[in-house]
């Protein structure tokens, strides 16, 4: 077990900046997901780690050694890549002992390790199988498998599941949190999907543009983002964004939007600033109800254009003064296409943002 410290590091490539000045910590044991859109710089970031790009500058640690210039096979990890990277023409049984025998590690101790790595992914039945007999999700074990054997400090996976089906990437991502929580190692793993970031992760990374903008857990990410583009990747379906200004003033202060009223939140009150100031209002789909709520709250009003049926909820895909808003709820209201919505929200989940600097206006924790 290992920790994986990044100290200012950067990787360039050219005149590109794939990462710009990363300092990460990543504590032993805990379950580090690195997410973000396309080119955000997170698989450059793990690839650094396993010594398959070079660190422009910057200190890269795993637990007190310095690793800038350790060969990857002397760095003590293992990675799994979003292919599979099986050899065909072996069984399983060999593609899992394959870099053992590498490393010349003795016959039996990697007879012991197949089978001990075989029986926690339940593999076992098919270790005299070729790759080509197995399914998509079983492949993946094995790759899973074959860094298990390796008995590593630090386990990098580079988006495994994102070959797998929707059914299998499910079973798959509880299957490695399992694993996991087994093995008690560090992991790093690198999706784009941030539902997987938000399900797997003791703690992620958000990075956009090659800079990190937000570490924490995935309840502080969903409750408290940094900025808007944390705000707006961070949930499924993203944060609605509304522009406001403060109006009126003492109790009567409102934000009012081309389609949203709301009294100033409470927890926003030393921050909001005064009459005229232009603001971002931020209001999760899932937060929007059509009944009624309990004290005070946002309305949000908007016209029903597409409804998504999904059995308990619909997915309501809506217009309000020329901007998109999308809510999800009961389906039990039955909404349809051409229904004009009031959309309520309780004030303690509204975000607000500075529209000059993206950045989320600094919170106090509403009294009562």
């Amino acid at each position: 077990m290992a920790t994986v410290t990044f100290e200012n590091v950067s990787k360039r490539f050219g005149d590109v900046v794939a990462v710009d000045d990363l300092s990460l910590d990543i504590r032993d044991a805990e379950f580090m997901v690195l997410v973000g859109p396309s080119g955000c710089g997170k698989t450059t970031s793990l690839r650094m780690i396993a010594g398959l790009e070079e660190i422009t500058s910057g200190v890269l640690r795993i637990g007190e050694r310095i690793i800038n210039e350790v060969p990857p096979k002397d760095r003590d990890i293992a990675m799994v890549f979003q292919s599979y990277a099986l050899y065909p023409h072996m069984s399983i049984r060999d593609n899992l002992a394959f870099g053992l025998k590498l490393r010349h590690v003795p016959k039996a101790q990697i007879e012991t390790r197949v089978k001990e790595a075989a029986a926690i992914l339940d593999l076992t039945r098919y270790l005299d199988r070729k790759p080509r007999e197995l399914s998509g999700g079983q492949r993946q074990r094995v790759a899973l498998g074959r860094a298990i054997v390796r008995e590593p400090a630090v386990f990098l996976m580079d988006e495994p599941l994102s070959n797998l089906d929707a059914k299998l990437r499910v079973e798959t991502r509880a299957n490695i949190l399992r694993l996991h929580q087994r093995l008690n190692t560090t992991f790093v793993y690198v999706t784009h999907d941030q539902i997987e970031a938000m399900t797997m992760g003791t703690r992620i990374a958000v990075m956009n543009e090659g800079r990190l903008q937000q570490v924490g857990t995935p309840q502080e990410l969903y409750d408290r983002p940094i900025n808007r583009f944390v705000a707006g990747f961070i949930g499924s379906p993203a944060m609605n964004f509304t522009s406001v200004e403060v109006t009126g003033s003492g109790d009567a202060m409102q934000l009012t939007g081309p389609n949203v009223t709301m009294p100033v939140p409470p927890q926003f009150r030393a921050s909001i600033g005064a009459t005229g100031r232009s603001l971002i209002a931020g209001y999760r789909p899932e937060h929007l109800e059509l009944g009624p709520i309990e004290g005070k709250a946002a309305i949000v009003n908007a016209k029903a254009e597409v409804v998504e049926y999904l059995g308990n909820e619909e997915l309501i895909h809506a217009s309000g003064a020329g901007r998109d808003i999308v809510a999800i709820i009961d389906s039990a209201y039955r909404v349809r296409p051409g229904d004009m919505l009031e959309l309520k929200m309780p004030l303690d989940k509204v975000q607000l943002f500075d529209p000059d600097t993206n950045f989320a206006l600094p919170f106090t924790p509403a009294t009562a």
